[in-house]
């Protein structure tokens, strides 16, 4: 039988599973020693078996692109991403030092502005930035929370450094499949296991359900904080884990419709009569949460919501008005918010990235256009991103024109070879390249789910990981810490 490592080629960037000259690293050699008795019969039937408990537990998305057909069994694969203690710990305490400045800055950007009065970033960056929201002004939400739940996507680069690709704050995504793919692997291949070593992920609900009971408005009990979650509807590309959310926390999951504010206050709808809403977690954009403050066509809010929000009466996680701080340019600024805020050094680094709205960085983005991934600042799910050294010269030409005529709407970054994992492509084993989005939850303090959603590329080839683009995942197991004297600790790339 031969084993299914035998004859990977890793890609060419560091692979997180094995270092140069094929060695495997710490952190997967339990891992591999159990894999490696396996032939490709083995894994692909293991791997139908995998899909099948997929697919019967409903875990889709939604392709808006396709016209083929839109939901979609979503991709997982059995080869894990593997995390060495120390490294996590490191990443986790990184985590934490970001989440904190970022909830800083929101909330001085709507209260005092200093960041803005001691030019820490420009006045237009903030006041003219469309997700701006006015109405917030003066108001500071319950512990000074804005972003309860934040989704920081993280890449490792050709040097082995874990860096930030992006930062998102006003309703990441993917924490369902993070809980899935581990109740797969353990339904599937528990044998894989390292016994008592991969931190769970399956209390996750819990924390969520502690931080609504910290951030509740004034004056609720602690014991009857009464949380919902607001949904867009089944037609919505996230709407398994709004569903799965809401049984995993024991709450209603609910549509605009099923909620009403009378005299600032939000109730349900229910068939005893109307019921008191303390929180909404909400998977709504803001510009369609309450017809009265923003769109005024929107069939998805709830008319008074803001009012019933500023008055005090209802917490909304997130809160109104994240968006500022998850933008693609003012990522470029969060280095610096760390250090204003917190003084002190950013613990896991940004990725380079120019800016449009720089005039120096506009003419080096033209130039070396070919070079960079061009990526429009509001744009989600690996739509309209350019890889410029993937890119066709007719596709580049009409992306200078794009840039030059609205440059504050595209930042650039290099193209990184950033790591692989391996992962089965019918036949063997082939590097693909993946990125990795922790999950914070913040209340009175931030926890951080051990691990995150692994996303992993479609092809050997591609540099976007995204579902929407045909990219798939992996569990992601964070490891225990071995008793002082072995060398488990050792790992990464």
């Amino acid at each position: 039988m031969t084993s299914l490592f035998e004859g990977y080629e890793p890609g060419p960037g560091p692979d997180e599973m094995f270092a140069p000259g094929g060695v495997v690293r710490p952190a997967y050699r339990s891992f591999v020693d159990q894999m490696g008795r396996w032939d490709a019969e083995t894994y692909v039937h293991r791997q139908d078996i995998a899909d099948i408990e997929t697919m019967n537990g409903g875990i889709t998305f939604t392709v808006y692109s396709d016209d083929a057909g839109t939901e979609r069994i979503f991709p997982f694969s059995l080869v894990p991403r593997i995390i060495a203690p120390s490294e996590w710990r490191r990443l986790e305490a990184g985590l934490q030092q970001r989440v904190t400045a970022l909830n800083r800055f929101l909330t001085d950007i709507y209260s005092e502005q200093r960041c803005i009065r001691d030019g820490v970033v420009p006045a237009e960056l903030v006041l003219d930035h469309p997700a701006y929201r006015s109405r917030m002004r003066g108001f500071t939400p319950p512990l000074g929370v804005y972003a309860h739940i934040a989704g920081i996507d993280l890449i490792r680069d050709s040097d082995g450094v874990f860096k930030v690709l992006e930062d998102n704050l006003r309703t990441p995504s993917g924490v369902s499949y993070v809980i899935e793919n581990r109740r797969t692997m353990l339904n599937t291949v528990p044998d894989l296991f390292p016994a008592a070593r991969v931190e769970p992920v399956d209390d996750y609900a819990e924390h969520l359900s502690e931080m609504a009971i910290a951030v509740r408005p004034d004056g609720v009990p602690a014991d009857q904080v009464r949380t919902v979650i607001l949904t867009p509807g089944a037609y919505n590309s996230a709407y398994f884990e709004h569903s799965f959310l809401a049984r995993q926390m024991g709450v209603e999951l609910v549509e605009g419709r099923d909620l009403v504010v009378d005299n600032n206050r939000v109730y349900l709808r229910a068939t005893s009569g109307l019921e008191r809403v303390d929180v909404i977690y909400r998977r709504v954009d803001d510009d369609f949460l309450d017809p009265l403050e923003f769109k005024p066509d929107s069939m998805l809010g709830v008319a008074g919501l803001v009012g019933a929000y500023v008055a005090g009466n209802v917490t909304i996680v997130n809160a109104i008005g994240t968006g500022v701080a998850d933008d693609k340019t003012t990522y470029r600024f969060v280095p610096e918010l760390i250090r204003y805020y917190l003084g002190e050094e950013p613990i896991i680094p940004n990725v380079d990235t120019y800016t449009g709205w720089r005039e120096d960085d506009l003419e080096y983005m033209l130039e070396h256009l070919h070079e960079l991934v061009l990526k429009p600042t509001d744009g989600s799910g690996g739509y309209g991103i350019i890889v410029g050294p993937q890119a066709s010269k007719e596709t580049l030409d009409a992306a200078r024109l794009r840039v030059r005529e609205e440059p504050r709407k595209w930042i650039a970054q290099p193209t990184l070879e950033f790591s692989t994992i391996p992962s089965f492509n019918g036949e063997r084993l082939e590097p693909r390249r993946a990125d990795l989005r922790p999950f914070i939850v913040t209340g009175e303090s931030s926890w951080v789910l051990p691990g995150g959603l692994t996303r992993v590329a479609a092809t050997r080839e591609s540099y976007i990981v995204n579902s929407s683009q045909g990219g798939g995942s992996k569990d992601t197991w964070v490891l225990r810490a071995e008793p002082p004297g072995t060398d488990a600790e050792a790992g990464g790339a």
